[in-house]
């Protein structure tokens, strides 16, 4: 029974009129902008600028596309310069082909020229990319479903990916492990347990980024042993293998050490805007001291006014009343009462 079964997308391109949409691409271009805007949110609650991350990703991003074809190329030569091969289909980046080891290696040499040039500390712009990526890569796989490449090995369980044959390019129908769901599924694990760690501990300077390729290695490592699709073979293991093995140590390593020598976490991630955004808040500050001392001089020299006016009434009231005790003594009569008489008498 083959109801459960994936299916597998009859065509890997839409043509809509003379352009082509190919499925693979579209997958990698919403992998890149999902992890962009994700790590701009991250980088703006460390206390950096919106937008500096899509700024440094004009830089990682084409690294990261050439690295990861380099990769391939380079560890799968044989299509293209071995007997028969094409080397102009190593240009073809549509057809499917972007080693992740090559695309973070050469991408993080883009991310460290762009955040020189903005003057923020690499490991940090890491720390806040770093679930991101694992969430870009999540959806970049389904480009792998849409080629119907880079599947594992036969299987009948009712979650297997079918897989229509073609003998151009020598593959077998049928059904097998769908290694593209089980790695997209990883990776949006890594970027839960990531973000969940970065919350619950604090993690800075680097350390982040490395727990995100520590924990994607080790589920590379059972993936891609899986896999069916022809790999160089070192001691019996598959080279991608290896170099999940020993990319996982080396992100551990780093984790310890990084940990003893600058524990914590970053206050400041983005110097130049931070200092600047530190001062417009001083200079804003200052102003509102003064208008405030401002305010309160005004009302201290309006209340001493008052106080005088009241004083000059006061000593009006005491003078006026002194003369009339000294008329009262010298039998001259209240001018007040003096007043009331002459009215009476007019009246």
């Amino acid at each position: 029974m083959d109801l459960a079964f994936i299916p597998s997308p009859p065509t890997g391109v839409v043509h809509l009129g003379p352009i082509p949409l190919r499925g693979y691409a579209f997958c990698i271009i919403i992998g890149v902008f999902v992890g962009v805007w994700l790590g701009n949110r991250r980088w703006v609650q460390r206390g950096g600028r919106s937008g500096t991350v899509a700024d440094i990703a004009v830089w990682a991003v084409p690294f990261g596309l050439v690295g990861g074809r380099l990769y391939h190329v380079i560890t799968t030569y044989e299509p293209y310069f071995g007997e028969n091969g094409h080397p102009l289909d190593a240009f073809k980046v549509w057809q499917g082909g972007l080693g992740i080891w090559g695309a973070v290696a050469l991408g993080a040499l883009g991310a460290w020229i762009g955040c020189r040039r903005r003057g923020i500390p690499m490991p940090a712009y890491a720390d806040a990319l770093a679930p991101g990526l694992a969430i870009g890569q999540a959806i970049g796989r389904w480009g792998n479903w849409f080629n119907q490449e880079l599947y594992g090995k036969p299987t009948d369980l009712p979650w297997a990916l079918t897989i229509d044959p073609d003998p151009a390019i020598g593959r077998i129908g049928g059904t097998y492990h769908p290694t593209f769901l089980y790695e997209c599924l990883w990776c949006l694990g890594v970027a839960a347990l990531v973000i969940w760690a970065d919350k619950r501990f604090r993690l800075g300077h680097g350390r982040v980024f490395a727990l995100y390729v520590a924990a994607y290695c080790v589920g590379r490592a059972w993936i891609e042993y899986m896999r069916v699709d022809e790999a160089h073979h070192i001691l019996g293991l598959r080279l991608n293998d290896w170099t999940s093995l020993v990319v996982f140590v080396l992100a551990v390593v780093y984790m310890i050490v990084s940990a003893k020598k600058a524990p914590g976490r970053e206050e400041i991630v983005e110097p130049e805007w931070q200092l600047a955004e530190g001062a417009r808040d001083d200079a804003a500050g200052t102003a509102h001291a003064e208008a405030a001392d401002g305010a309160a001089e005004v009302k201290l020299t309006k209340d001493a006014k008052n106080a005088k006016d009241a004083e000059d009434a006061e000593d009006a009231k005491l003078i006026k009343d002194a003369e009339v005790v000294e008329g009262a003594a010298e039998g001259k009569p209240d001018p007040a009462e003096a007043a009331g008489s002459q009215g009476g008498a007019k009246t």
